[in-house]
């Protein structure tokens, strides 16, 4: 905010049109309004909009006070005292003064500061919590929808509210809420549920008891069903959530949800909806106990195929991620078959190395390591065609960790032995003076 105000641009506006008298008093141009000190908040040096009141005496702007103690102080700025709680008391005096300060100067251009909301408290967050938690026990789905309408008017007033409800575990009280009407019927109580879902997104990452209970199987089922609907933000939501699941509760769940998040990638809805899917998929082909069957589950689905497209005009998030599920599935025989007998595969994956990111080259490098075989001499020649050599040179040249700079010198020793034969591949390229290129 400006800290102050000048008549010129009233004094230009009132004039317009009309000659100045030479050696008149054109002073009133210069007149400018100076925002009393005691008005401004220490810390930004603005004009206060909510005053409050800190345990020393000294009055702040509550947004400014808040994002200070948020950032880990625990001091009075102006002071330097340690605050011994961190309350902070609306000064409605100064607040007053200052409405009464902006009316009076108001043909200078000064609006009046509204008067401020009176901000969420813990109490009215963990009163509302409870009555939550009793509704949801005897499936009270309206009066459940009150209060979750409730929370959502909270969150969406500010980022503050959001803050206070996650610190007083709203999103628990929502998980156990979305658990107990999941497991009674997912048709009779949709809407109370899609209401929960969309308010969860708002409160993560959740606490290892909100986790548990998403994790159940009636909630895995529920969100399954919401990936496979046709509200679009419904399922955004659903594939928001499943990243908060384990991945051992992902991986007892039933083949709904491994189905729903390849149509969710066969038919996108958005970059948001489509990197959480992958992310989830990834887990699932990575870290699971029982990666191996769950990733020939979705080699059956033509996931690789899926992921191929994918990559082609991806945008960096969603490159990333699809290379990484790829590089998994690769692992299994089943799917490295598929991606070798793809015409796509080997231009696209060298093609993104050096081209999207570290994490992109990486996992690409890997892919071109598992599929190359000294005894596939034609998919060797095909890697040197659209010049695999030289970038695998160039990833080595500017860096790369060890697991990657071990495949990609592995890799250039298989290829060398082939390069006669490719006329394209041009050995004088000098690489000494390139940098690094993301």
């Amino acid at each position: 905010m400006v800290l102050s105000w000048t008549r010129r641009n009233v004094f230009r506006r009132a004039t317009k049109g009309k000659k100045q008298v030479p050696g008149g008093d054109n002073n009133l141009e210069a007149e400018e309004v100076v925002i009393p000190n005691h008005f401004k908040c220490p810390v930004s040096l603005e004009l206060m909009n909510d005053p409050v009141t800190l345990s020393t005496g000294i009055t702040y702007d509550r947004e400014s006070i808040e994002k200070w103690i948020v950032s880990g102080n625990k001091t009075c700025p102006v002071t330097n005292q340690v605050l011994t709680n961190f309350d902070m008391i609306p000064n409605h005096a100064i607040r007053k003064m200052i409405q009464d300060w902006c009316v009076e100067n108001s043909s200078y251009g000064i609006q009046r500061i509204p008067t401020p909301r009176i901000p969420l408290s813990s109490n009215q967050v963990k009163d509302t919590c409870n009555r939550l938690t009793v509704a949801s026990q005897h499936v009270n789905e309206t009066r459940c929808q009150v209060l979750v309408g409730k929370i959502k008017v909270w969150g969406r007033e500010s980022e503050r509210n959001k803050r206070c409800m996650v610190e007083n575990g709203v999103g628990v009280v929502l998980a156990n809420a979305f658990d107990s009407f999941s497991s009674v019927s997912f048709e009779k109580h949709v809407v109370v549920l899609e209401e929960i879902l969309e308010v969860l997104t708002w409160v993560v990452p959740l606490s290892e008891e909100g986790k548990l209970k998403l994790g159940s199987l009636a909630s895995l089922n529920c969100m399954a069903r919401f990936l496979h609907g046709n509200d679009l933000g419904a399922r955004q939501n659903a594939a928001l959530l499943l990243r908060e699941v384990s991945v051992d509760a992902l991986e007892k769940s039933e083949g709904d949800v491994i189905e729903a998040l390849v149509k969710l990638v066969k038919e996108p809805i958005g970059t948001i909806a489509t990197k959480a899917c992958l992310v989830t998929i990834f887990q699932l082909v990575s870290l699971a106990k029982n990666k191996e069957a769950i990733a020939q589950r979705f080699v059956e689905l033509d996931l690789v195929s899926l992921l191929i497209e994918t990559i082609v005009d991806a945008e960096r998030g969603v490159c990333e991620k699809a290379l990484g599920v790829l590089d998994c599935l690769c692992d299994c025989k089943e799917g490295k078959e598929i991606a070798k007998g793809n015409a796509l595969t080997l231009p696209l994956v060298i093609k993104k190395i050096l081209r999207v990111s570290h994490l992109a080259s990486n996992f690409a490098v890997s892919i071109l390591w598992k599929i190359c075989d000294k005894k596939e001499e034609g998919v060797l020649i095909e890697v040197l065609q659209v010049g695999a050599f030289q970038k695998l040179l160039v990833m080595l040249q500017v860096g790369c960790d060890d697991n990657t700079r071990e495949k990609a010198t592995e890799l250039l020793k298989l290829l060398n032995g082939f390069r006669s034969r490719v006329e394209c591949v041009d050995s004088s390229m000098d690489f000494k003076y390139l940098k690094k290129p993301f």
